[in-house]
């Protein structure tokens, strides 16, 4: 069992992970979709996070705009979760 601890730990670092990536459009949609959910976001949700923080800025990108399907093994519940999440400016 992951404690609270721990998992509050990987929340920060996923935290910081999605809000400087390097591609500013995804810096703004991971790091507001990131502060929305990471906190309601247990050890499967997060793991399914971590993998998509591993997937190129581009590859997000594309997903979220519509312009490529999310391939079978990154459609998770937290990639359906941040393609209907809408940015707030």
């Amino acid at each position: 069992m992951v404690g609270d601890a721990d998992l509050e730990t990987r929340r920060k670092r996923l935290l910081y992970r999605s809000t400087y990536r390097g591609n500013k459009e995804n810096d703004i949609l991971l790091g507001q979709f990131a502060r929305a959910h990471l906190g309601e976001f247990g050890a499967a949700e997060l793991d399914q996070y971590e993998r998509l923080l591993a997937v190129g800025d581009n590859d997000i990108y594309d997903w979220v705009s519509g312009k490529v399907e999310v391939p079978a093994e990154q459609d998770t519940p937290v990639v359906r979760k941040l393609l209907a999440f809408r940015v707030r400016f």
